[in-house]
């Protein structure tokens, strides 16, 4: 038996709708960004050796942009951005969901225990988020129609190792909402 290791093909995220408010506001998807410790959440929960992404497409697929950067995390920085975009409610709170599968994905091998951490994080913020786990056919359809309104857990795993499979199935012609 021989344990050959490879680059991970996948990517999880947490999504927001910009079709909703206040998703539809750069600044605010910019203070969420910021309010995540993307770090503890790889450190806590993947296997050794996963790394924080920076971009939508990991970087054993053709086509990754080395050097680009994502939002530091600063807590501070996002609640003081959401308090400026008025975000929260008069006692300071805002209030929305987490909404996931509960499938162990290569992309998110402890779904309940992520979306538990996130939750946290984003209580530190004042924002108080509801975990709301669906069946797995119902999430994937209101994802695909763009129904979930707050954050949601999901990602992709590479069905072949290139980047149209990562780009065009999710942001091409005929990509869902």
């Amino acid at each position: 038996l021989q344990l050959l290791e490879r680059p991970a093909l996948n990517v999880f995220y947490v999504g927001m709708n910009n079709a909703f408010a206040p998703f539809d506001n750069e600044k605010v998807r910019q203070a969420f960004a910021m309010a995540i410790d993307r770090n503890r959440i790889v450190d806590n929960f993947y296997p050794t050796g996963s790394i924080v992404a920076t971009q939508f497409m990991p970087p054993s697929i053709f086509g990754y942009s080395e050097g680009q950067d994502w939002y530091e995390y600063n807590p501070e920085m996002a609640k003081q951005i959401l308090t400026e975009e008025g975000v929260y409610d008069a006692d300071g709170v805002f209030k929305t969901s987490i909404a996931y599968r509960d499938v162990v994905r290569g992309y998110l091998p402890e779904p309940g225990v992520v979306a538990q951490d996130i939750q946290a994080q984003l209580k530190e913020i004042g924002v108080e988020a509801e975990i709301k786990v669906m069946e797995s056919g119902s999430f994937l359809d209101a994802s695909d129609a763009g129904q979930l309104d707050g954050f949601y857990l999901l990602g992709w795993g590479a069905d072949y190792p290139d980047a149209t499979n990562f780009l065009d199935y999710h942001f091409g012609a005929g990509a869902s909402k």
